[in-house]
């Protein structure tokens, strides 16, 4: 019997990890020899986890999973570093999957806990917006997961799906795209995380319940924003919830400045939007009955909250600041309790009038109780408008009941505009007991009191905060970047305010201009520029004492025609020189000969003759030294461009002999409208339609060094016009 004991309690063996396909069949601590990188060859992990009932310790320091060389650009890594799959109550302890597509995949994993861990540095998609522009291939697509769309597409730190009872807890995720997937997981605790500064979603759920996600950091996941040049998000969140998501509880989590706060919607297959089981019930079908409470849901590029088509949702005692188009949207919502939450500043950047603190479109049974409203554009906005298309999906006709039964009271009202908004047919509304203070108009729009109409004062909340898994306290931790004028995109991430960020702020000829994040506090920063063509670099340091999101600038110019170039940052202390940043680029510095002309010849019908329009009028050979043409609404002559064409029915042409040197070059192409570009009457980006401004790429792959000819076409037809043309070194 004694030695039984001591058995028991000897120390587990230990395995040291050096290959794809390593089998861990019991209870052991792992060790990975340091800068190993061990490809996953097949795709299905690099560790599996092949028993159950164990407890895998990863040492801490000295087990670091590296699934690809660390200079590896983010959207080729691929794999899974540590694989589950019908394994029950397994406990995984400081797991650290790095640079793989995938950190850690479970399937059918009841009891999985997993404790601690880094899990930073994976796959994202490089951003094609830029600073100056957006690019709609950036948005994401969270619609459909049934397939696991989400692994597949966008990666994750990790994923588990079709599971219950699991515990995530401790770990620290940065510098990839998605950090935490569940799939169909169940009555599963989420706490203590911290997965922040990411281009995609903290916790993203697809048909996952009665889970409880507490005391999580899912601060500044977010893509698609460029302060005060646009905001859109595109779909990223610090929290998605998506497909019927129901009875979660989210509590006491920072969600700020994100895409959203958090983005929840019912799901197609509750709308019927597109095929359902069949027999399948629409009937309060949608992410219904969760709770939200005390959790910071500020300064998003779209909403703080955002949830649609759902039913009996509970949000108490939250934090709604200077959301960019609304604290609370919630079209189609029914029935949900909006209480005791503080809402301020929300709507300064909405898109027509949804804005302000909270906005519902076609909801019903809404209760909106004991909240405050200070500085919003306005405080409560609800409307109906025709919507035929969702009017006739299968959740509509079973569930719609306008915007109707819908309550406001007992509510604090301040410095807003407008108080009440109420647009559209039969928009009704149950107001009373608010406090209204410097408040210009309390309600806009049709609205009848009824004497008869009952105000009671909400139901207290009965929630008990001290239940809760997790110690931490994340909310307010970043209080420090308030504000959307911290999210500073770069190339594939937000800024996360440690390394200096360097990115590429504009073109002027042989001119470019970089700004530079992260070295304010650096009195003692050198910078060292070589390359083809260089003739000078300066650094211009922002005044002292200057907030962290002012940068300093660096500007390179270059002689004409395209050069090449790399430069190193150092940053110079009295007793060290170390090297915190380097970057290779180039610099086209090309000569565009332009022409603008009024056209007669739709280009649509008959492209060869429009050209031919073009190429015999009148109208002189102009030099620019860059395509970057935001027509906007003004034409050409606002660029200084003769003659004075008009803003509509008018076309660009434009030519330039470019000297390349051998290698892959890039062809990034904003129109509206049509475009098409030629290499030696090759074309390599075409989009020959009548369409809203996009950006489509084309590349150009040249064995030699040769002189090529660079000839743009683009046709205006009428509204919102716009033409750049930019070229680079393709990266792969």
């Amino acid at each position: 019997m004694a030695i039984a004991a001591l058995a028991a309690h000897a120390e587990p063996p230990v395995i040291t990890v050096t290959h794809d396909d390593t089998r861990i069949d019991r209870s052991c601590r792992v060790i990975i020899p340091p800068n190993v990188v061990i490809h996953d060859e097949n795709g299905d992990g690099v560790i599996h986890i092949v028993a159950d009932d164990i407890t895998v310790e990863f040492v801490q320091g000295q087990a670091d999973l590296f699934g690809a060389p660390a200079d590896l650009a983010y959207e080729l890594m691929t794999g899974v570093g540590i694989r589950i799959d019908g394994r029950r109550n397994v406990t995984l302890i400081n797991p650290s999957p790095r640079r793989f597509k995938v950190g850690l995949w479970a399937t059918n994993a009841d009891g999985l806990t997993i404790s601690g861990g880094n899990f930073s540095d994976g796959f994202a998609m490089r951003l094609g917006s830029t600073p100056q522009r957006e690019d709609a291939a950036d948005w994401l697509w969270p619609h459909a997961n049934d397939n696991g769309e989400w692994r597949t597409r966008y990666g994750a730190a990790v994923y588990v799906e079709q599971s219950r009872d699991v515990t995530i807890t401790g770990i620290t995720t940065r510098r990839r795209q998605n950090a935490v997937i569940l799939d169909r997981v169940t009555y599963s605790r989420i706490y203590d995380n911290d997965c922040s500064f990411l281009s995609g979603w903290g916790l993203a759920m697809w048909r996952s319940s009665h889970n409880t996600i507490a005391r999580n950091a899912f601060d500044f996941c977010i893509r698609g924003y460029s302060h005060d040049v646009y905001n859109r998000g595109q779909d990223s969140a610090g929290i998605l919830i998506f497909e019927q998501c129901s009875d979660n509880v989210f509590a006491e989590n920072s969600a700020t400045h994100g895409g959203d706060g958090v983005f929840g919607f019912g799901g197609k297959e509750a709308l019927g939007d597109g095929p359902v089981p069949q027999g399948f019930d629409h009937t309060r079908k949608g992410c219904n009955d969760n709770l939200f409470v005390r959790n910071d849901l500020s300064y998003a590029a779209a909403h703080g909250l955002e949830l649609t088509f759902s039913f009996g949702n509970r949000i108490w005692h939250n934090t709604f600041v200077e959301n960019a188009i609304c604290g609370i949207w919630a079209g189609y919502s029914q029935n949900t309790e909006i209480s005791s939450n503080d809402f301020r500043a929300n709507g300064d950047a909405g898109y027509g009038l949804e804005r302000g603190g909270i906005n519902i479109e076609h909801g019903a049974g809404n209760r909106i109780t004991a909240n405050t409203f200070e500085l919003d554009a306005v405080a409560l906005h609800l409307w109906t408008d025709p919507d035929e298309a969702i009017r006739r999906l299968p959740w509509a006709l079973a569930n719609y009941r306008g915007s109707t039964d819908n309550l406001f009271a007992h509510n604090a009202i301040s410095s807003v505009p407008i108080a009440v908004r109420l647009r559209g047919e039969n928009t009704d509304l149950r107001m009373g007991l608010n406090l209204f203070t410097d408040v210009g108009v309390e309600v806009e729009g049709e609205w009848h009191k009824d004497p008869a109409a009952r105000l009671d004062f909400p139901r207290p909340l009965v929630f008990n905060s001290m239940a809760l898994p997790g110690v931490t306290s994340p909310i307010g931790q970043r209080r420090a970047y308030a504000g959307r004028r911290h999210i500073i995109m770069g190339e594939y991430f937000p800024w996360d305010f440690q390394a200096p960020l360097l990115r590429f702020a504009r073109a002027q000829g042989a001119l470019h201009t970089y700004e530079l994040f992260g070295v304010n506090h650096h009195p003692d920063i050198a910078v060292t520029v070589q390359g083809l063509g260089i003739r000078e670099h300066t650094l211009e340091r922002p005044p002292a004492g200057a907030p962290v999101h002012v940068p300093a600038l660096l500007t390179i110019r270059a002689n004409p025609g395209l050069c090449t170039y790399d430069f190193d940052l150092h940053l110079t202390n009295p007793d060290e020189s170390t090297t915190i940043l380097s970057r290779q680029g180039s610099i086209l510095a090309v000569e565009w000969q332009v022409k603008v002309f009024a056209w007669n010849t739709d280009p649509r019908h008959d492209p060869a003759a429009w050209r031919r329009e073009g190429l015999e009028a009148p109208t002189p050979w102009q030099t620019v030294p860059a395509l970057n043409f935001e027509y906007a609404h003004r034409g050409p002559a606002h660029f200084g461009l003769t003659p004075d064409v008009g803003v509509d029915r008018f076309g660009t042409l434009a030519r330039a002999r470019i000297p390349f040197p051998a290698g892959s070059w890039l062809f990034r192409v904003r129109s509206d409208d049509g475009v098409r570009v030629t290499v030696d009457d090759r074309v390599v980006v075409e989009n020959w339609t009548w369409h809203a401004p996009r950006e489509d790429h084309g590349e150009l792959h040249l064995d030699t060094a040769r002189e090529v000819e660079v000839f743009v076409e683009h046709f205006e037809l009428d509204g919102y016009s716009a033409l750049r043309v930019d070229i680079e070194p393709l990266r792969r």
